[in-house]
């Protein structure tokens, strides 16, 4: 039907200045933006071709049996300007009244919506518009507190070359790569559980300095059993959606890393099993078989996690901007606010609000659709790769 359409306007003087083919629901959407060449035209009238166009789509139309709106421009053809930016929106579900929101916030900034994609349908619902005329600092404001009046994620990142070039995403570990704290885990080998989950929290929030509460945190593992490392090891559950995050990654060429305030003797296993290329950890001290209460070397904290994705972003020949972090906590925030895109996935409030965007779903590879991945072609691939 497309090929019988632009064969009639093959015969008069237009050009194509815009066209834009969309399926929804087994229904096929055809736009066409025309403008006259004047060139091959010179001297015609506009409205006599615009009238003549219009009686020649009408009667081909009825032939295939579609539907044909035709309007006049008045000639006002919109240049692709630049500054566009890629506003993603992430909901379980999607209801209309919030995507509407979400397009009146963006006409309050007097920008336009050029365009509108589905990128997934589950785990979550995706949708991307590509947005001109805007301010991305403003317009990222203002989205958010609408995003957070809705009950939906949105991020605000700008348009070009440099979002489809290499990136480098890292990763917090706990509650975010994987599910649960690992000092939790050994608390409970140690029987001091409840004190180590109660240190966490308050960590979590931002209301004690993460070094000190490592230390006390770790302190109460004293005397413990480093068998019990292998035990949690074993146990580690990864969030939904890690290894088609990762995997999907690495098909496009990104660089994986995890930085942690965890322990390097947990995240090295995470390291072997999924494939990751750079990674910073504490690193616990055992002395003939046991715990000491004690950590060896230098402290991954919350400003060490950020100092260590500069440094990965140095050894993976990415500029910052081109760099994703992920994190949950307080002790993620410098990394955040260092990375050209941070997210706070399933955060604390502190975080939510400092980050660039947020993810509340708990579907890790809902990551992806913010760098303009669909759910359809991670599937086109996996079935590729026989996943």
């Amino acid at each position: 039907m497309s090929a019988r359409l632009l064969s009639t306007l093959s015969v008069f003087p237009v050009t194509l200045a815009d066209l834009e083919q969309v399926v929804i629901g087994g229904r096929l959407v055809l736009g066409a933006l025309l403008s006259v060449d004047d060139r091959v035209a010179p001297g015609v009238s506009r409205d006599r071709v615009f009238e003549e166009v219009r009686s020649a789509i009408e009667k081909t139309v009825v032939d295939l049996g579609m539907q044909v709106e035709c309007s006049d421009g008045n000639g006002r053809v919109s240049a692709a300007g630049t500054g566009k930016l890629h506003v993603t929106i992430l909901a379980n579900p999607l209801r209309p009244g919030a995507l509407g929101a979400i397009a009146s916030c963006v006409a309050r900034a007097g920008a336009n919506i050029d365009r509108i994609e589905r990128l997934a349908s589950y785990p979550v619902t995706s949708i991307e518009l590509v947005v001109s005329g805007a301010d991305t600092e403003q317009l990222r404001a203002d989205l958010a507190m609408e995003a957070a009046t809705q009950s939906i994620d949105v991020a605000v990142q700008p348009s070009g070359l440099h979002r489809r070039g290499k990136h480098l995403v890292v990763m917090d570990v706990d509650s975010t790569l994987i599910q649960g704290e690992v000092i939790e885990l050994l608390a409970e080998h140690a029987g001091c559980a409840e004190e180590v989950a109660r240190v966490t929290a308050e960590a979590m929030r931002g209301e004690l300095d993460f070094e000190e509460s490592l230390r006390r945190r770790v302190a109460l593992l004293k005397g413990l059993d480093a068998s019990a490392l292998d035990d949690v090891r074993e146990k580690l559950v990864l969030t939904p959606g890690a290894r088609t995050l990762v995997r999907t990654l690495k098909r496009l060429g990104y660089e994986c890393a995890i930085v942690s305030g965890g322990f390097s003797q947990v995240t090295d296993a995470l390291v072997e099993r999924l494939g990751i290329d750079h990674s910073a950890a504490n690193t616990l001290e055992i002395v003939d078989g046991r715990l000491t209460g004690g950590l060896v070397g230098p402290i991954i904290d919350r400003k060490g996690k950020a100092t260590a994705l500069e440094r990965f972003a140095a050894e993976a020949g990415v500029p910052l901007t081109q760099t994703v972090a992920i994190g949950d906590g307080a002790n993620d925030l410098d990394m955040l606010q260092t990375a050209g895109l941070g997210v706070a996935f399933n955060a604390k409030p502190l975080v939510r609000e400092q980050a660039d965007t947020s993810v509340s779903v708990p579907y890790l590879d809902t990551i992806v659709f913010l760098l303009g991945v669909s759910r359809e072609e991670i599937e086109a691939a996996d079935r590729k790769d026989e996943v």
